[in-house]
């Protein structure tokens, strides 16, 4: 039987998701389901950006490890039934150690698709206008995203963000995720150490402005943008 504390907050849990911090307005539509997490291309898709090793790593033990212990730890419960955005919202100032773990489940989800083999280069014409109106140019936007990538401390994501007609760069610590804030998520770098360190030890910089370079997936921006 649960004790009075267990059940007290699955019960807030429960409310929490009844009545989720974002709506479909500030989130993209993918990555809603609580479904096993796959990779978009094969292992060995960007290399030599990231290896085969690091995605192995990555993917495998990180990615996969957040996604079995957090089926794990709604089994029975309440959330079990709920899809990955109302357990981050019911999550998010409730239960710490469930945030973390859908959070993190959902942002690398959302991280492997913000890269693609081949990426980089110019983005479509409606969301080029829009980095533009933001940024002033397509080269300050890069600026600033690799600066905020780059110099974030610690463990985190740095993310492009649409707030209501803008568009911003802003970064979040360990498992945090703009949607909380009501911010669109756009494309995402993730700057956890075991993202880039197989491939690049502590040149961190070099990660970031490789990715930008030639990984971005701008096309998958233009959908969230539009979406």
């Amino acid at each position: 039987m649960l004790n009075t504390d267990r059940r007290t907050v699955l019960k807030t849990l429960a409310a929490a998701a009844a009545t989720p911090l974002f709506t479909a307005a500030t989130r993209p539509a993918a990555f809603v389901s609580l479904a096993e997490p796959k990779l978009p291309y094969a292992e060995n898709a960007l290399d030599p950006v990231i290896s085969a090793n690091t995605m192995g790593f990555h993917f495998g033990k990180h990615h996969m490890g957040y996604f079995k212990k957090l089926t794990a730890k709604i089994q029975g419960t309440a959330m079990e039934s709920q899809d990955l955005n109302a357990i981050i919202s019911a999550a998010h100032g409730n239960d710490q150690g469930l945030f973390n773990l859908a959070a993190q489940t959902w942002n690398h989800s959302f991280y492997w698709q913000s890269m693609k083999p081949n990426g980089g280069g110019m983005p479509p014409a409606a969301l080029k206008a829009a980095l533009e109106k933001s940024f002033g140019s397509l080269d300050a936007f890069k600026e600033q995203f690799s600066k905020t990538a780059s110099s974030h401390f610690g463990s985190g994501w740095a993310w492009l963000v649409a707030d209501g007609d803008s568009l911003k760069v802003l970064s979040t610590s360990d498992a945090g995720t703009p949607l909380t804030d009501g911010l669109k998520p756009l494309l995402t770098i993730d700057v956890w150490e075991h993202a880039y360190y197989l491939d690049y030890q502590n040149r961190r910089a070099d990660y970031v402005a490789a990715i930008i370079d030639k990984c971005l997936n701008w096309e998958f921006a233009a959908q969230n943008l539009a979406g």
